[in-house]
């Protein structure tokens, strides 16, 4: 819709104040400038005091998304952050959780009336098949038995004229779907609070509470797929994802599942 963004600042009061109950389990963090929020959550991992711990980022200037790829962003023109999640001891971690993710973005954009959200699988957020949110997850090493993740997210807000998302065709940012932008902090806020509802879940039960809200959401059901990398090769038929986040591809030999996250899936003509 090609709209005029005057963003205003990433201030944590004002996403403290946005998340309301919700502020006392979080401690925030907004910068001007990092190379990369991840890389800051995971070389400066921080005392685990009971809270989630966030990064918030005005720009990233060594952006990185998965497979080794770079997360391009301006200054005020997208939102990128990265928090710290510890699970207790016997959860799922990792099965799923860059899906779990995916659904909270969605959720989200959802309630800002955002038509056309997709999911593509392992961690892509689409609007009417364009790329608009991407997702990063890090392990680290939890203290006895405690698993622990980086989430990272970029969300493109408004890309500045004359500039481009990535070398890709296929991206799109938010202002092209949204007659008015949300504010960046209210944004931030509701997307934390969505991560926070649906990993309480995720933490209890698993992947497969959680399954059924990616399914109806999937971008590529019961399409032609490909997924190339790490020597795999394959086409089939997007069926969906599996209770431990691998998704399904019916080939002509039968049901294979594909879990690892470093590979690429694009759709057949």
């Amino acid at each position: 819709m090609n709209q005029v963004h005057k963003p205003t600042p990433l201030t944590v009061t004002e996403i403290d104040a946005a998340l309301g109950a919700l502020a006392p389990r979080f401690a925030l963090r907004a910068v001007a400038e990092c190379a990369s929020t991840n890389s800051l959550l995971v070389d400066e991992c921080p005392v685990d005091d009971g809270r989630v711990h966030v990064v918030l980022a005005e720009h990233q200037t060594a952006g990185r998304g998965r497979r080794g790829k770079a997360w391009v962003s301006w200054p005020g023109s997208s939102l990128t952050f990265s928090s710290l999640w510890r699970f207790p001891a016997g959860a799922p971690v990792p099965a799923g959780l860059s899906l779990v993710a995916g659904i909270a973005l969605a959720l989200a954009l959802e309630k800002l009336g955002t038509v056309g959200v997709q999911l593509k699988w392992p961690n892509d957020v689409l609007l009417l098949g364009h790329k608009v949110a991407g997702i990063l997850v890090e392990l680290l090493p939890g203290r006895n038995g405690t698993p622990a993740a980086v989430i990272g997210i970029g969300l493109n807000m408004a890309v500045p004229a004359g500039e481009q998302i990535t070398d890709q065709a296929g991206v799109t940012d938010l202002a092209s779907h949204l007659r008015q932008l949300p504010d960046r902090n209210q944004l931030a806020a509701l997307l934390l609070g969505e991560l926070h509802n649906l990993l309480e879940t995720y933490a209890s039960a698993g992947f497969p509470a959680l399954r059924g809200a990616w399914q109806q959401r999937n971008a590529f059901a019961e399409l032609p797929v490909r997924i190339s990398g790490e020597s795999v090769d394959l086409e089939g038929i997007c069926t969906g994802v599996d209770d431990d986040g691998a998704l399904l591809l019916r080939t002509d030999s039968g049901i294979v599942r594909i879990l690892s996250g470093e590979v690429s899936l694009r759709p057949l003509p």
